[in-house]
């Protein structure tokens, strides 16, 4: 019997396969959500509040400026037809201002609320990521991922990182 390359060389890779596959026997797999992390654990719920608390000033004040909108909006289609000409135009003018501070306001709030929430989250994913590790090293796990299309809740260790960050 003649072997072709392709035949050959798949016969070839057998050993090591074999080989591959039998470590994988071994392999210890586990999976964290970041996305609980920092969601359920006392880090990110201490940090949602520091940041509600260091943002709520500045929201106030752009739902005061919305109210001021709205009211200036409701004076100027309930009573446009009877105000003289210039105040109609001075109003149209105070609204058009007022509502292009008020987008650049909450364009601004979003930038910073946005820039402050990942400073915080980022020193939060930095300690979970020291938890992950020490757990990989005590309970010698090969493999922990953060992102998985499917996992089995059996290689879960979520509830492992979120009770170590409860405790720290």
């Amino acid at each position: 019997m003649k072997l072709t390359a392709p035949l050959f060389g798949a016969l070839a890779l057998l050993p090591a396969l074999a080989l591959a596959q039998a470590d994988m026997k071994d392999l210890k797999i586990g999976f964290v959500s970041i996305e609980r992390i920092l969601k359920d654990s006392p880090p990110a719920v201490k940090a949602n509040k520091k940041l509600e608390k260091e943002f709520q000033a500045r929201g106030q004040e752009i739902e005061k400026m919305t109210k001021q909108a709205r009211d200036l909006q409701a004076v100027l289609e309930k009573e446009s037809v009877t105000m003289s000409e210039t105040d109609r135009r001075t109003k149209e003018g105070e609204l058009g201002r007022l509502n292009r501070d008020l987008q650049r306001l909450q364009r601004e709030f979003r930038e910073e609320l946005n820039l402050r929430r990942n400073e915080e989250f980022q020193q939060i994913i930095e300690k979970a990521n020291k938890v992950v590790q020490q757990i990989a090293e005590s309970e010698k796990f090969d493999l922990i991922l953060q992102e998985a299309v499917f996992r089995s809740p059996r290689i879960d260790i979520t509830e492992k990182v979120l009770k170590a960050l409860t405790e720290k």
